[in-house]
């Protein structure tokens, strides 16, 4: 098989889930070149990493047509998809309108994975993304992604421990005075680590709120604020343990290698987790956020500080 195009939309948790179909399709298909079509700079990763010979934008108006019925498609998009021997993709496609206009592009073969996880099968994500290619006999045995990132020129002191304070829902976030408080606790530790503080759009009015009170308490704190995502993974690949939530943050420290500690709810972790090893959860008896509580984490913290 010569050429291999994945598509893949979503966040960035939901790309990092799906490197593992991409990495089965690399060992798989020696030979194959693999190309994706995705939202930039997410697909970026996947270059950097070396799991990808070229990524595109799926942010072109030319593209419109091919999510319609009989509408007249952009010529130099037909010739891009005909150009590959096999299309992945992951995209919501419920009226075939784009697997229609695909054939009609010319594309020879397509193979159509799930656009959402099913939470009540209790399958990791990685696995149940990765299933379909079982139709050209490839079988995901490992669901842990692995990114190895060039240097990022970052200079991110060893004892470094991130935080990423946020995530896409705020049903999934702790609270952020309790954030505030191990931030504070943490840089009194003997070892005296410092801070990675990483803060997104999803962060925008918390960060302002938690780099007062921590400057404010002589906190030392470095603020990746709004990195991009090679180079925040790159420095995540520097630090002693990554804290967060369930977010695509905390799937790029799993995947780069970083031992991370992740308070998780409502959501599902035997679902929605990193599968890496060194990863580890923090949930409630409830499930709820709200109900996992600051000494809890404080302890469990303070012991892997001891032992990395």
């Amino acid at each position: 098989m010569g050429k291999v195009l994945v598509i893949r939309g979503g966040a960035i948790g939901d790309f990092i889930l799906t490197l593992p179909a991409i990495s089965l399709l690399r060992s798989g298909l020696q030979d194959a070149r693999i190309d994706i079509l995705g939202y930039r700079p997410i697909v970026d990763l996947a270059a950097e990493a070396g799991l990808a010979d070229s990524v595109r934008s799926i942010e072109h108006a030319a593209l419109a047509g091919f999510f319609a019925p009989g509408s007249e498609l952009d010529r130099q998009w037909c010739d891009y998809f005909s150009g590959f021997d096999l299309v992945v993709s992951y995209l919501h496609d419920p009226n075939g309108y784009f697997r229609g206009n695909l054939a009609r592009a010319g594309v020879p073969e397509l193979l159509e994975g799930i656009p959402r996880v099913d939470c009540s099968t209790g399958e990791h994500a990685s696995c149940q993304l990765a299933g379909i290619l079982g139709n050209i006999a490839l079988f995901l045995d490992d669901p842990s992604p692995s990114i190895n990132l060039p240097d990022g020129g970052d200079n991110i002191p060893e004892n470094s421990i991130a935080i990423h304070p946020g995530s896409g829902g705020v049903a999934k976030n702790w609270r952020l005075e309790d954030w505030i408080r191990l931030g504070e606790a943490i840089a009194l530790d003997k070892g005296e680590p410092r801070i990675l503080l990483i803060t997104g759009e999803a962060e925008e009015e918390k960060h302002a709120e938690l780099s007062a009170a921590w400057c404010d308490a002589g906190v030392i704190f470095q603020h990746a604020h709004h990195w991009q995502l090679p180079r925040l993974g790159s420095a995540l690949s520097k630090c002693r343990l990554f804290l967060g939530h369930d977010s695509g943050i905390s799937h790029l420290a799993a995947a780069v290698g970083t031992p991370c500690l992740l308070l998780f709810g409502p959501t599902d972790p035997a679902i929605w987790a990193p599968a890496n090893p060194g990863v580890e959860v923090l949930c409630s008896e409830s499930g709820r956020m709200g109900d996992i509580q600051y000494q809890d984490v404080l302890k469990r913290v303070s012991e892997l500080l001891s032992c990395l």
